[in-house]
This record gives structure tokens, sequence and C-alpha cells, in this order.
């Protein structure tokens, strides 16, 4: 049987401390709005079904130091009843967020997955009130699988990665 070897005071063996993964939120913003209504008010106009919403979402991680990242969160909405564009809705929400004692793959992961996923609902909510603010009905985004998005992100990068 293995001896633990760790002292109870939370010190790694030699006396050396053993960093705990945090992250922490220094700020969050709207670095970007944008909604266009370009035929209002005849986009205004009851209408006999439902528009086609074409939801878009990405995220960009900046390094701003070891452990400070920039997370931006971008949702783009169109609203179009044929070819007609009824409302587009441009959104970069993002936050600064300070991560410490994370290994480079956990790193990773916090920025693409956990980071946005904290973004998201203020983000929703700006898109919801920009929608109703603009005479349409509150756009309410379904929840979005950031872990998807970023097992999506890296497939592509290794796909990539194998033809080049």
């Amino acid at each position: 049987m293995a001896k633990d070897t760790t002292p109870k005071d939370g010190t790694a063996a030699g006396g050396e401390e053993q960093a705990s993964p945090t992250m922490n939120i220094l700020a969050q913003y709207v670095k970007d709005l944008s909604f266009e209504n370009p035929h209002a008010p005849g986009s205004l106009r009851p209408r006999e079904k439902s528009p086609e919403i074409n939801i878009n979402i990405n995220v960009n991680p900046t390094p701003l130091s070891e452990t400070d990242f920039e997370v931006e969160l971008k949702l783009d909405a169109t609203a179009k009843d044929g070819e007609e564009v009824l409302f587009k809705a441009d959104l970069v929400y993002a936050g600064v967020f300070r991560l410490t004692g994370m290994q480079q793959d956990m790193l990773q992961m916090a920025v693409l997955i956990e980071c946005p996923r904290l973004l998201f609902p203020f983000a929703r909510q700006i898109m919801a009130d920009a929608t109703r603010n603009g005479s349409f009905p509150p756009l309410m985004i379904d929840p979005v699988d950031f872990a998807a998005l970023f097992q999506q992100r890296m497939a592509q990068a290794n796909q990539e990665k194998a033809n080049a």
C-alpha cells in the first residue's frame, strides 16, 4: 500500500505550493452590436409563416498575458422570408478571464468551452432585447453545447494538419 506523502497543509512534498486551477472573470462587455431592419416598416407586417432564421456562433480567444485571455463570443442571426431579409443582428460579446494553475490542454478547454459558456446567457439576452427593440419577437437562442463546438474545431484542425 502506497503511503500518502502530501502534507496536510496543502503543500507538495518539498514545501512547494500546488496551484489549484482557478478561473476569474475580470470584465464582460459588448464589443460590437448591430441590428439591421432593412425593409421596415414593410418587414413588420403580419406573415402567414414563420421566417427562416439562421444563427451562427463562433468563439475567438485572444491571449492578453500568460494568465489573462479575452474571449469573444460572436453571434450572427439573420431572419428571412423567402429572399427578403427581415432583420440581421450581429453581436460580439466578450469577457476577460484570468486562468491560473492549469495545464495547457485544460487551459485550452477552459478558454474554448467554459469561458463562452459563462458569457452565453448575457449575449443571448442582448440578442433577445435587440430583436424585440426592432419590433420583432425576442430571439431566444437555444442553449449551445460549447464542448461539441470545441470537438468540431479540434477535428477540423486535425484534418487541416493531415491535408498539409
